[in-house]
């Protein structure tokens, strides 16, 4: 009986209880003026309760994996040249883009154990997370990650169509642990993945991602880029 209430009862993030007791007290107030708008509320109240939701996870624990840093679809895998506030040179790299819609957690993680070496937010527009323009086009959180044999990740959440606003847990300079908690974006959009130079994804455009978990790529592998179809 315990372990399923604590199944159903995932705890909320800190972040999300104000909101929570914001549409809460709503409800309580509409009840009283119209008993449909109370009903409204009170379901717009469990959905902010379950946006804000923040499980835990279990992280793959060994050097050189890389993992998803945010729950949802992986909508691109591609060679691109990263945007420059990440400082991470000319040079293409593989990019990999999770998009989250507003029923995935929005709590990301880091996917790499390391250090923070660089972080810069650049505001922007707010279109379509899915869209490769946003990578450029929309209000962002960059972040390099360093890992101890030196080589950089690149991490950046971008704000999409609904989010307003990316609240970061970390700073320059930071030390984080792979699968630590890093921010979170509120009301959709995307986090994408730098990998360092000449290495292949593990994974597949159309795959659910958790963050925390799935693996994106293993830099200690030499394994080909994989490939995949819908079954």
């Amino acid at each position: 009986m315990l372990h399923s209430l604590t199944s159903i009862l995932v705890p909320i993030h800190r972040d999300g209880w104000k909101f929570v007791a914001g549409f809460a007290v709503a409800a309580l107030i509409l009840f009283a003026v119209w008993e449909v708008l109370g009903w409204l509320a009170l379901v717009l109240t469990a959905w902010c309760a379950y946006f804000f939701r923040d499980p835990e996870r279990v992280v793959p624990l060994r050097d050189g994996l890389v993992l998803s840093p945010a729950d949802g679809r992986i909508s691109s895998i591609v060679d691109v040249v990263p945007p420059g506030e990440l400082d991470l040179g000319s040079g293409t790299r593989v990019r990999i883009s999770v998009f989250m819609n507003v029923f995935d957690v929005h709590v990301n993680r880091s996917p790499v154990k390391g250090r923070i070496v660089r972080t810069v937010y650049v505001p922007g527009r707010f279109i379509n997370a899915e869209l490769d323009k946003a990578s450029e086009d929309n209000e962002r959180q960059a972040m390099t990650i360093e890992l101890a044999d030196g080589s950089r990740i690149g991490v950046v959440q971008i704000a999409g169509l609904v989010a307003r606003r990316i609240v970061p847990f970390v700073s320059e300079g930071s030390a984080v642990e792979a699968g630590e908690r890093i921010g979170l974006i509120r009301f959709g959009s995307r986090v994408d993945v730098y990998l360092p130079p000449g290495r292949a994804p593990l994974c597949a455009i159309g795959q659910r991602a958790i963050a925390g978990e799935t693996v994106l790529a293993d830099l200690a592998s030499d394994e080909p880029e994989r490939t995949a179809r819908a079954m």
